[in-house]
Formats: C-alpha cells, structure tokens, sequence
C-alpha cells in the first residue's frame, strides 16, 4: 500500500477550477432606480454605473491610459452616494478593464496581447504547445512572463463522465489530478488541469503525488519511470460561457461575451492506450491557436489587437 498523496487532499471534489478569495462589496443602498446611460433598469446602481462606464471604455470614449472622472465629478453625474461610486470602479477593476494608480487617480487599462498557441507538436520535441516546456517556450519567445499561482494543487480523485470516457478507464477508477492556475506577466491566463490513473503511483511514479513541478515535465518523468512513451495526442477543442469560477479568476464579464475555449488533450502510450487527459481553459480574449499541418515554416507574422495602430 502506497502512502497518501503527499500534499494532495484525499477524496477531494472533482471540479477543476479554483474561485479566488473574496468578491466584490455591495453597498445596501442605491439598488433600485435606473441609471442614465446604462440601458437597464435591472441590478444595483453600482452595477448600472459600472456598465454605464463600461460602455464609455468598449466605445473609446475613455482611451486607454485616459483618466476616469473623479470620484466626486461621478458622485455628481450619477446622484449616487461615495460608497456606490466606489462599488462601480472596483468592479471595474475586477473586470481588469481600470487601475487605481496612488495619488493619482482611475486610469483605463490596455487590453491583454494575446498569446499565439501552436497546438500541434514540435518536429524537435513531439512535444504539444500549451502545456510544459512548450508553453514556457512560447511565452518566453514573446518576451513575457510566464508564472504560476503557486505550486500544482494534487487531488485524488475519482474517474466520471467525460474524463473516463477520454482515459478508457470505468467510472470511479482511482486517479490522480494536478491542477495549476497559469499567469502571463502577473495576468491570470490559463486553468490546467491533468488526470492521471493512479495505478502510475503505485507502479513507481510517485513524484505525481508531490504538490511540486516535476522538472523533467511528466511526459519524460513517466517514461524514465514506467516507460511509457508518449506517442501522440488528441486536442479535442470546445468553446462555452465562463461559469463563475472561471468568470472570477479572469476576471471577465458575468454577461458571457468573452467565451472560453476547453480544450481536452488526451496523450497516448505506445500501445494506443491513453496515459492521461490534460484539460486546459484558455478564455477567449487573450488566446489564439494554431495548427500546423505538414511541412510549413514557421509564422512571420502576428494578428494584431483591433486596437493596435499599423
């Protein structure tokens, strides 16, 4: 019998994302009336300001680097009370569409640059973007940052629906899921989470029960250890609405208008069986992906953000 997962939380739940702390205040008052500029009658008039505000930035009323009106000077357009106001812009702010800056005001932020992901396999690795070495690769290439939120959050789980279905493995089959939640340059970016069975433990990988990277990446670990060659993968992309976890980590509108991909990877041993599943949120906004096909050279060019200038 093999220990527990070393950092990992026994019999935990199978949901992949992890809602970051706290939420946005209420102010009691102020919750009815309906706000000039807003198009709606509905939700707090902290939430009416916001979208108000909201539509002035999407418009380019407000520029980026512009500066949001006072805290007084909205106090006055809105007839609404400080605190109400102050609900508005951190919404705002929860959004990433504002920043506070100390002593000098509200200021619009700069939409995300998106980061270009090749999705097929590297001719020099057999490696796929989007997870691992590649992703850092891909990220760094850019000159950006590439973090994390902290160390993988290691969970043993049991197999249901659609993970069994891509693993082969009968529903409630003992696995292991390790789950990071992925920044570019301190923004939150990605959500990635892979489903290992964990008879691999028992077999001599224990390293995927740590709650630490694992430096080799897991596909070389898992081939030092258990030999098992990682032949191929399948990306089996979807696109959905954010739920609410999702909604709050990147902080993208409740509305729904920024989708998010999912997109399962399910890799292959080299008897054809799956050796795991990674599933990896990539929200709409800040994520674009290609795929090469045969012998093609490399891209010599960027889709620029509709607000970039030529």
């Amino acid at each position: 019998m093999t220990h527990p997962a070393r950092g990992a939380k026994v019999g935990a739940s199978a949901d992949r994302k992890t809602a970051p702390p706290g939420g946005l205040s209420v102010a009691p008052e102020d919750t009815s009336s309906a706000d000039p500029g807003t198009g709606s009658i509905d939700g707090p008039k902290y939430q009416q300001i916001a979208d108000s505000l909201r539509l002035r930035i999407e418009s380019g009323q407000y520029s980026v680097d512009s500066q949001l009106p006072t805290e007084t000077e909205l106090i006055k357009e809105f007839s609404a009370s400080r605190n109400t106001i102050r609900d508005a812009i951190k919404a705002l702010i929860s959004l990433g569409l504002v920043e506070t800056r100390p002593g000098q005001g509200t200021y619009v932020t700069r939409p995300p640059e998106p980061l270009i992901t090749t999705l097929s396999a590297s001719k020099a690795t057999g490696l796929g973007g989007g997870e691992g070495a590649a992703y850092r690769f891909e990220v760094s290439g850019e000159h950006r940052i590439a973090t994390t939120s902290g160390p993988p959050r290691v969970e043993l789980q049991k197999a249901t629906g659609e993970i069994a279905a891509r693993l082969r493995v009968e529903e409630g089959t003992p696995l292991i899921s390790r789950h990071e939640q992925r920044l570019i340059d301190g923004r939150p970016w990605s959500l990635q989470t892979s489903f290992y069975p964990r008879r691999f433990a028992l077999q001599g990988a224990e390293k995927l029960l740590d709650d630490e990277d694992i430096d080799q990446g897991t596909v070389k670990y898992l081939q030092e250890t258990l030999k098992l060659q990682q032949v191929g993968y399948r990306d089996w992309i979807t696109m959905r609405a954010p739920d609410l976890n999702e909604i709050l980590f990147f902080r993208i509108p409740r509305d729904g208008r920024i989708a998010v991909f999912e997109i399962f990877r399910t890799a292959f041993d080299q008897t054809g069986t799956p050796m795991r599943v990674t599933v990896t949120i990539f929200p709409a906004d800040r994520n674009q992906f290609i795929v090469d096909v045969g012998d093609v050279p490399p891209v010599e060019y960027k889709v620029r953000r509709q607000d970039s200038k030529a």
